[in-house]
């Protein structure tokens, strides 16, 4: 039977879009769309969680890179969030109560900035007034007057205390340690030397006296402190007093401009307690300057307002969308400067995070960006659970011996709608966090590919539109459009669905617009898209001409592409780098000997395949047994490998590839090495689909065009993979020339009669298969074998020592059988048993009470067995 019936035609390989199906001439005429393309179930899933007020339904976006979720979540938020209310300002001011401990406080939108205004206003005003006000000549009067009273005081003690002095013949000195009293003689002070030359009763009366007025003077002393205090007190209360007109005339202007702010008016209250009481920070004199830092910091600094979100311009909520989102990007920090080598900080170097700015809004964060830094996912736990932002220094950071203490911020309530956006592996990976579940209730799941409907396709269209107004680009012609649906059908590996990878065919898009203003046109064609795809490939597949230059010129990686061989088929398969894979064929070979070995896969045996092919080779086996084998008990030994591999191997794509060598192999039927056969195989023998179709038949064809086309070439793919080819054009025009093929199967039988030009075969009633068929010679050629290992049994037999007992070589040879043997040889029958070299014998036929004649009947009885099961092994193989 001919094996055309499988032969695919050019209308096959690719489908196409067909340009005549869109009603506009450029995208231009097309509107710029935002909505999310192919993605109905994560919009919905999107939609519920943004409405959804209630705690714990953040969203977790799930779906591989490249599908555009970033840029079509941010933008479908950032739309849902300008219908939201604006939130509120967050400000920090400084606690006077507790210095280090800032007070947070929140305002509407753009009175944050507002009140930092009027504050710095405020302070400005009072730094020039509050001058002027002890400058004048009220205020000046009325502290001569205070200074004067107690200078008045202070002398007249003095006075009185001179008066009583003299009277005792003692005068009241200024020394280095303070006033002190010296005898007076004469008018003049008496000199010391003339004082020790008195006699001793003259110095006891004098120094008596001394001590009598230095206790009086002491006492003066510290009545003049006194009555210094209370002029300090005199002059602080007038000062306070004087000041406190000064900061009322302004003060009662913005409390009464802020009066719908309690918290506005009760930091008022406390700024003005503390201006009044701190009215020297303000004067400017030299008791003023005294007092100021030396490190050139402000001193009114504690006057500031610190706004750290200002939404002054509105626009609804915020959408914080965050790339690098470290502990202290989240949470936000406190910063310190330098002054003079020494750190300092204080409320107003507090700087928000991400969490501050987003507050009342949308956080976007990649999953896996939380997850590389330090600590960031136990604060976002900590800060969605808690329902607050606490700035917090943590342990080992932000810390140096010469580090102040760092303020201890006020938390501030938390209302955010957090959006993690990451792979499904790391979705499934957190739900081991029990905190995972409660936090993020909503699961929006992006799929890679969308049907390939008449609407999807416009949708294309309109996605192209909306990237070449944002990015200022050439709008893209009919053709263009159809050039990039069909790679969206390519990047989906199918004919009837197309990529939702938006942010690769975002990057096509703004090739194709580059390749059309190098060529100095307005409007991008098909030409330009084709072109961009031939640059991106180009740019990319260096290893891909490497590995085809190997096998066509170096010619060090053998493959044959004319002609045939038994046991030889070449296989197809993918390899490459994460950005670029391409089909490489390799040669696959299987020998048939005889033995018991079973099917040895030699790359197997060397650990050089993974699970998945592991289970292709044991399905392979599980086919022969069942199709050759199922009434009979059959040896084989047989190898298959991978030629010049040498690196690992997973999947069982070449499944049926094996099966076709150790096939051809068995039955000495060669097949054509023209073909290259990809596909698996179930036990059933039904070849099944497997993946990267167009990158094997592509890789496969390169070498082919290299060798050069004869029209004996081509790929065996399965049927099943039909709707998978989006081939490239030099394949159709080939395939339409018949210089090269494609043929679909769907059986093992169906592929071994592309390969061998022979018919399969069916099995008859009679359970035998028609002479001249593939399945007829590898039974014919099995049954051949598993005679010539009996041949080779029996001459074992003949050479044995007569005096063998079931303990000798047979047992050990059995023993030694390996484990994976597909087709074995005969077991013993019910009522026999199985003598030392495996023959089966009578265990009645030795009992005559002689044991010579026993042994002597016994191997008689055992020739004559295994010469009878031979010829009905002849007759059952026939």
């Amino acid at each position: 039977m001919s094996a055309d019936r499988y032969r695919l035609t050019p209308e096959q390989l690719h489908r196409r879009c067909e340009e005549d199906r869109f009603n506009f001439e450029t995208t231009a005429d097309l509107p710029a769309t935002r909505e999310i393309i192919g993605q109905p179930r994560g919009v919905r899933a999107i939609e519920f969680g943004i409405d959804m007020k209630s705690d714990g339904y953040n969203i977790y976006v799930l779906g591989p890179t490249g599908t555009g979720r970033l840029t079509a979540v941010e933008r479908f938020i950032r739309d849902r969030a300008r219908q939201n209310p604006t939130p509120d300002d967050w400000l920090y001011v400084y606690n006077f109560g507790a210095p280090h401990q800032p007070n947070a406080m929140h305002l509407p939108p753009g009175m944050g900035d507002r009140l930092r205004a009027d504050m710095k206003a405020l302070v400005n005003y009072l730094r020039e007034q509050i001058p002027q006000a002890f400058e004048s000549q009220t205020y000046q009067e009325a502290a001569k007057l205070i200074h004067q009273s107690f200078e008045d005081k202070r002398d007249a003690a003095y006075r009185r205390l001179r008066e009583q002095a003299a009277e005792k013949g003692l005068a009241i000195v200024q020394a280095t340690g303070g006033l002190m009293t010296v005898p007076v003689v004469e008018g003049k002070l008496m000199d010391p030397d003339v004082f020790e030359a008195l006699p001793v009763e003259e110095r006891d009366v004098i120094e008596k006296s001394q001590r009598e007025i230095e206790e009086q003077l002491e006492d003066a002393l510290v009545a003049v402190r006194r009555a210094e205090i209370e002029m300090q007190g005199r002059l602080d209360d007038l000062a306070q007093q004087n000041a406190a007109v000064t900061v009322d005339a302004r003060m009662d202007a913005l409390k009464e401009k802020w009066q719908d702010y309690p918290e506005v008016l009760a930091y008022l209250d406390d700024v003005r307690a503390d201006v009044i009481e701190n009215v020297d920070d303000f004067r400017g004199d030299e008791k003023a300057d005294d007092k100021a830092p030396r490190d050139g910091h402000d001193p009114l600094w504690r006057y500031g307002v610190n706004v750290i979100v200002d939404h002054k311009d509105g626009g609804g909520a915020p959408v914080v969308v965050v790339n690098q989102p470290t502990f202290r990007q989240l949470v936000g920090r406190v910063e310190y400067r330098t002054q003079y080598g020494a750190l300092q900080t204080d409320f107003t170097m507090i700087k928000a995070g991400a969490l501050h700015r987003a507050n009342g809004g949308y956080l976007v964060v990649r999953a896996i960006d939380v997850f590389r830094q330090p600590y960031t996912w136990e604060a976002l736990k900590q800060a969605l659970t808690a329902g607050e932002i606490r700035i917090e220094t943590l342990d080992g950071q932000d810390s140096t011996p010469y580090a102040p203490q760092a303020p201890e911020p006020e938390p501030i309530p938390l209302k955010v709608k957090v959006v993690l956006l990451g792979s499904p592996w790391l979705y499934y990976t957190l739900y081991d966090d029990d905190d995972f579940p409660e936090l993020f209730k909503v699961k929006s799941d992006f799929a890679t590919e969308m049907d390939r409907t008449p609407e999807n396709e416009d949708q294309y269209a309109l996605f192209i539109a909306a990237r070449c107004c944002e990015g200022d680009l050439p709008h893209f012609d009919r053709s263009a459009v159809a050039r990039v649906i069909e790679h969206g059908a390519r990047m989906a590996d199918s004919q009837r669905k197309l990529s939702t990878r938006f942010g690769v065919i975002a990057d096509l898009v703004h090739e194709a617009a580059y390749w059309a203003r190098r060529s100095d046109r307005d409007v991008v064609t098909g030409a330009d898209v084709v072109r961009s795809l031939h640059e991106w490939e180009y740019r990319h597949n260096l290893d891909a001409e490497d590995v085809y230059r190997r096998i066509t010129e170096d010619k060090t990686l053998f493959i044959d592409v004319d002609g045939e061989a038994v046991g030889q088929v070449n296989s197809l398969g993918i390899v490459g780098t994460p950005d670029y894979q391409f089909g490489q064929p390799g040669r696959l070979t299987a020998q048939v000997y005889l033995g018991r070995d079973g099917l040895v896969q030699i790359d197997r045996e060397v650990n050089l395949t993974g699970p998945i092919h592991n289970k292709g080779l044991l399905t392979i086996k599980a086919f022969m047994s069942a199709k050759y084998a199922r009434d009979r008990h059959l040896t084989l030994s047989a190898s298959l490998s991978f030629e010049q591999n040498y690196g690992h191997i997973e999947g069982d794509s070449a499944s049926s590839t094996e099966l076709y060598a150790l096939i051809s192999a068995i039955a000495q039927i060669p097949i054509k090495q023209g073909v290259a056969v990809t596909g698996s195989v179930n036990q059933l023998g039904y070849v099944q689909p497997i993946g990267g179709v167009n990158e094997k038949v592509e890789g496969y064809f390169e070498v082919c065009r290299a060798y050069g086309l004869n029209g004996r070439q081509g790929v065996l793919i399965p049927s099943s993979n039909l709707n998978d080819l989006m081939l490239r054009d030099e394949i159709i025009e080939a395939v339409a020339a018949g210089t090269f093929h494609l043929w679909a199967v769907e059986t093992i039988d169906q592929g071994l009669e592309v390969l061998t030009g022979m018919p399969a075969g069916e099995l008859q009633e009679d359970g035998v298969y028609p002479e001249g068929t593939v399945n007829r010679a590898v039974v014919d050629r099995l049954c051949e074998l598993d005679e010539k290992d009996k041949q080779a049994d029996g001459r074992d037999d003949e050479d044995e020592d007569d005096s063998s007992s079931p303990s000798d070589a047979g047992d050990d040879k059995d023993k030694d059988r390996p484990v994976d043997v597909i087709l074995t040889g005969d077991e013993p029958k019910e009522g026999e048993t199985e003598d030392a070299d495996g023959a089966a014998g009578d265990p009645e036929a030795g009992a005559t009470g002689s044991p010579e004649k026993d042994k002597h009947k016994n191997k008689k009885k055992s020739k004559k067995d295994r010469k009878g099961k031979k010829n009905k092994k002849k007759a059952k193989c026939a």
